[in-house]
């Protein structure tokens, strides 16, 4: 449906020069319009436009005085657009079929033959509640857009910045072109793909997540094409990749930019034709998916180092989002600290918590090098380490991080192993292969440093010294 570009009238009426009259004189006063001569083509030019009012004769046939016609595309109209102000044209003194149309939802109603001071008087007035109520709609969408439609903290965007992503995201979550999320660690790429899976079409389908950082080149096709009983020693029975189980819904692929190259003509051709085969099997399947990735790396300059395919990257970022880090968004850092700060302490049973005056200075001082999944985790912290109903500034630990990051002497092995994990992933902006390679260890061997210190890839809490 197309939006007017200006306020729009539907004019039907099965007389030409009734039409073209109505059509000058609005035209005169700078409202735009379409005709119709029949209540068919009215009707099919509602599903081609958007109005902000309709003006329809009561009689379409030549001779027809009943208002019968008028009255069966009034109720159309209104079943097709509930909102759309409808004003009927009646004989003069006709005052049954008047009350009739107001019965069956007209808004108004103008005599034939008319007065061009009524008729405009009518029109704009109904315009302008058109146009109000459409104000109001997209306002209340744009708020419940940006407040987390689905009740995640982590969707709030009061900055300028996170407004432009969400008014991005409302434009392009119905449709089904690839999108590419790019940000930092932690600035929530997760939260917007789950959204604009959530405001898509697929809704009612599956969202299908892939951190594409853990797994294994080994286990590459079996995980995202499944494999056939037999393909290999240990597949003992037949299973379903991840394309299949995305099959109509979403598949989300987290940290694509450490997908090793020589997997990636394998994912490149079922995003081009849709089309796999598993495993150990010939029969070749198709799907429908929509594909939403995300990176923190700078995949042009993985292109140009020869480390990530320039055609795979053409199909990924159809369309792009680019996430700020939360030191550019600070008008969203106290929203989301007592957000996450009531959430978390409903979890825990202590309803009532809440920030100190020092304890929000403190917040907006740090430079959250692990944006808004840091400000969550610190939180969490706070909450279980706070005695009182307000969590004051030296519980939150925000110096002691700092001073901390600059005195590894004074660290124990597990804490300096644990810092230096993060900090390798920072530096090279969450890349585990480049991160374990300045770390001397397998790309294997820094997964299970992750895991036995409870982190993520994209954790990026890391201070540089």
């Amino acid at each position: 449906m197309t939006p007017p570009s200006r306020p729009a009238v539907l004019l039907a009426d099965d007389q030409r020069e009734v039409r073209e009259a109505l059509r000058l004189l609005l035209k005169s006063e700078g409202i735009a319009s379409e005709n119709a001569a029949s209540p068919g083509e009215a009707l099919e030019c509602l599903r081609r436009h958007e109005f902000s009012c309709a003006l329809i004769d009561c009689n379409f046939s030549r001779g027809a005085s009943s208002g019968d016609e008028g009255m069966d595309l009034l109720r159309k109209i209104k079943q097709a657009s509930p909102d759309l102000p409808v004003v009927v044209m009646t004989a003069w003194g006709n005052i049954p079929l008047t009350v009739e149309a107001m019965r069956h939802g007209a808004a108004d109603f103008i005599e034939k033959p008319w007065e061009n001071a009524r008729v405009l008087q009518v029109l704009r007035a109904q315009i302008a509640l058109s146009e109000g109520a459409r104000r109001q709609r997209r306002l209340e969408a744009e708020n419940a857009l940006l407040r987390g439609a689905a009740g995640n903290p982590e969707i709030i965007a009061e900055s300028p910045a996170m407004h432009k992503v969400m008014m991005l995201v409302e434009r392009i979550a119905a449709s089904d072109a690839n999108v590419l999320v790019l940000g930092e660690n932690g600035t929530g790429k997760g939260a917007v793909a789950q959204l604009l899976h959530d405001r898509s079409a697929r809704a009612t389908r599956s969202l299908v997540k892939v951190n594409m950082g853990g797994i294994s080149e080994t286990v590459f096709e079996s995980e995202m094409f499944g494999h056939a009983r037999g393909a290999f020693t240990d597949a003992r029975t037949e299973r379903v990749g991840r394309f299949e189980l995305a099959d109509g819904g979403t598949l989300f692929l987290d940290e694509v930019g450490n997908l090793p190259l020589s997997q990636q003509p394998k994912l490149l051709r079922v995003l081009e034709d849709g089309e796999f085969e598993r495993l150990g099997s010939s029969r070749t399947q198709r799907v429908d998916v929509r594909l939403i990735a995300a990176t923190n790396a700078d995949l042009a300059q993985e292109v140009d180092a020869g480390r990530f395919r320039r055609d795979l990257l053409y199909r990924l970022n159809t369309l792009e989002i680019r996430l700020p880090p939360l030191r550019e968004r600070s008008q969203d850092i106290l929203p989301l600290a007592r957000a996450f700060l009531a959430r978390h302490a409903a979890r825990y049973r202590r309803d009532g918590l809440r920030l100190s005056p020092a304890a929000e200075r403190a917040l907006l001082a740090w430079h959250w090098p692990g944006n808004v999944r840091e400000l969550q985790h610190l939180m969490e912290r706070a909450v279980l380490l706070s005695d009182h109903e307000q969590v004051d500034a030296d519980v939150l630990g925000l110096a002691g991080s700092a001073r901390a990051a600059h005195g590894i002497e004074d660290m124990t092995l597990e804490q300096a192993e644990a810092w230096l994990v993060q900090r390798a992933l920072k530096r090279h902006r969450g890349n585990a292969q480049q991160a374990a390679d300045m770390l001397g260890i397998t790309r294997q061997s820094l997964y299970r440093r992750l895991e036995k210190h409870d982190l993520r890839p994209e954790d990026d809490d890391a201070r540089d010294s």
